[in-house]
């Protein structure tokens, strides 16, 4: 402790005598009203995702890549063994052309009753139709009273008839074409297309192995939009809203970013009492699915506090201690170790311990070159606001 107290001390000393001329250019510390934010952990997920399930067994005959390699949509990404469903499919066009002959046959047979009918009447019997009536009256006493024996009446049942068979001929064709279609259904589900342009982002399958119904074969997802989810406790939900930005530090070398939440779910957790909100990130994010990261969530309900403010070009880093150049006099400056707070945008940081409203720090005191922070965040590096979800 006393080697370390004693380097700064050299730092400081070290550090008299040098102007401001000497590098970087002076700004106040502030002291300014935040709102306390709490901390939650989340998680960087892809904007679309979909796992491709076989929905018929059989064997992988064909896998379109890897992990991370990318297809355009409508490309095929696997395909199952399909000779079953030939034979199933030659089965059914046999089945059609059965019924289409069928079909066939009844109406020359309707045809054929209607212009040379089958059962001739009295009138056209030889001897004037005596033996028949007489058999008729023998045989079936009570038939006129019953109207059967009326010849007009006989001639149309046999009509209806032959156009019940050509209804039941005519359903067994629409039949045989749904099995005709129901197999060219299933040759559609051999093979899994990507919904839309993405990524391969994992494999549960290989060329060769068997698959069943449901079981999953490639998750694919678009990786050009990311998004970080957090499950966001209930009490805190009063300080999120649609479209607002917030603060978000992924694990890549602390890399701070803005985020804007894109979507809140309707309902809490039963069981952890939590909601889940999706944030977008920007494309230029260094992160990648299943990235962990850091949401800072304003706090409404915890008092309105004064900190102390900032630029974070004003820190300097010596191994892990912060500091900063705090400007003594005119020509006079120290670097005096500062303990931080978190971030409140992307350019300011709070400070807890060592320094006051008022004074004044370096920034770019090491560099000496003028801080330009650049032009403030901007929708443009996130999805278009016109994309589905935004």
């Amino acid at each position: 402790m006393g080697a370390l107290l004693g380097s700064v001390l050299a730092a400081s000393v070290m550090a008299q005598g040098l102007g401001v001329g000497d590098g970087g250019r002076v700004v106040p510390v502030e002291a300014r009203s935040s709102q306390a934010t709490v901390t939650l952990g989340g998680t960087v997920v892809p904007y679309k995702e979909v796992a491709l399930a076989a929905q018929l067994p059989g064997r992988v005959i064909f896998l379109a890549g890897t992990e991370g390699d990318t297809f355009k949509e409508g490309a095929r990404l696997a395909e199952l063994d399909d000779n079953e469903l030939r034979a199933q499919q030659q089965a059914a066009f046999a089945s059609l052309r059965d019924a289409e002959a069928t079909m066939r046959n009844a109406g020359i047979q309707y045809e054929r009753e209607l212009i040379a009918p089958q059962r001739q009447s009295p009138s056209q019997m030889p001897g004037m139709g005596l033996p028949s009536l007489f058999d008729q009256f023998v045989t079936r006493p009570m038939g006129g009273m019953m109207g059967q024996g009326n010849p007009a009446l006989e001639r149309s049942v046999d009509l209806y008839g032959h156009g019940i068979q050509i209804e039941q001929a005519r359903n067994a064709y629409l039949k045989a074409l749904s099995q005709v279609q129901q197999v060219e259904a299933k040759f559609r589900d051999a093979k899994a297309i990507a919904p839309f342009d993405g990524m391969i982002i994992k494999k549960f399958v290989e060329v060769g192995d068997t698959v069943q119904p449901g079981q999953p074969l490639l998750q694919f997802a678009d990786t050009h939009y990311l998004q970080v989810q957090v499950e966001v406790p209930s009490r805190l939900m009063p300080g999120v809203r649609d479209g607002m930005w917030l603060r978000a530090k992924l694990d890549i070398r602390n890399t701070w970013v803005d985020v804007r939440v894109a979507q809140i779910f309707p309902m809490a957790d039963p069981q952890r009492h939590t909601v889940r909100v999706k944030l977008d990130l920007p494309t230029s994010a260094p992160a990648a699915p299943g990235m962990y990261a850091e949401v800072m969530i304003p706090d409404v309900e915890a008092p309105v506090r004064t900190v102390v403010i900032v630029p974070t070009a004003a820190i300097i880093q010596r191994g892990s201690l912060p500091m900063v150049y705090v400007a003594r006099d005119e020509k006079n400056k120290e670097l005096r170790i500062v303990r931080l707070g978190e971030r409140v945008d992307a350019y300011h940081t709070t400070v807890l311990s060592g320094l006051q409203p008022g004074e004044m720090v370096y920034i770019d005191a090491d560099k000496g070159a003028s801080w330009n922070p650049g032009p403030a965040p901007s929708g443009s590096r996130y999805r278009d606001s016109a994309s589905p979800g935004y």
